[in-house]
């Protein structure tokens, strides 16, 4: 195969996979909600943070305690009830992504997760009032390219409600 027709067959396996996954996404994205800043429309901000961008944190828990600690130890530390954690893990299977969620449980966050294939042992954790975005696919590109579209949808979707945009 040429690599021109293999890059075309990647374009093509994404599209038709958000495709597919449209109508089976679009519902939990709806429901899940909370991020900083704006989007694509001024907006007043929302308290979020990112628990991966503190290298010192991270490395200091990943060296006095275990890697799959480092998100854990930041939510319990962190987060208080009635916050929202995303998580996020292709597999579904991540262990430290799966211990911050019991952390958030913990906590009393609620929790909205994105995985893919099957959701892995996150998809187990996860309480009824969770949301669960996991797209339809098994390879690991295809489902983080959906991830992006969903966290744009997410993020246009918060600017939408917040500043009544039709």
């Amino acid at each position: 195969m040429d690599l021109l027709s293999r890059i075309g067959d990647h374009f093509n396996q994404s599209a038709q996979l958000k495709l597919h996954a449209a109508d089976m996404l679009a519902p939990p994205i709806a429901h899940a909600a909370e991020l900083l800043n704006r989007f694509e429309m001024e907006r007043p901000g929302l308290a979020a943070m990112a628990l991966s961008t503190d290298t010192s944190t991270i490395t200091s828990i990943a060296n006095d305690y275990s890697f799959e600690q480092i998100f854990s130890k930041q939510v319990r530390a962190l987060g208080q009830a009635g916050d929202l954690l995303l998580a996020i893990s292709t597999s579904g299977n991540s262990p430290n992504v799966v211990e911050a969620i019991n952390a958030a449980h913990e906590r009393e966050m609620g929790v909205i997760a994105l995985t893919g294939k099957n959701g892995g042992r996150m998809a187990a954790l996860l309480k009824k009032e969770d949301i669960h975005i996991c797209v339809p696919a098994a390879n690991t590109a295809r489902i983080q390219e959906v991830h992006l579209l969903t966290l744009h949808c997410l993020c246009d979707a918060i600017d939408c409600l917040i500043l009544g945009v039709e």
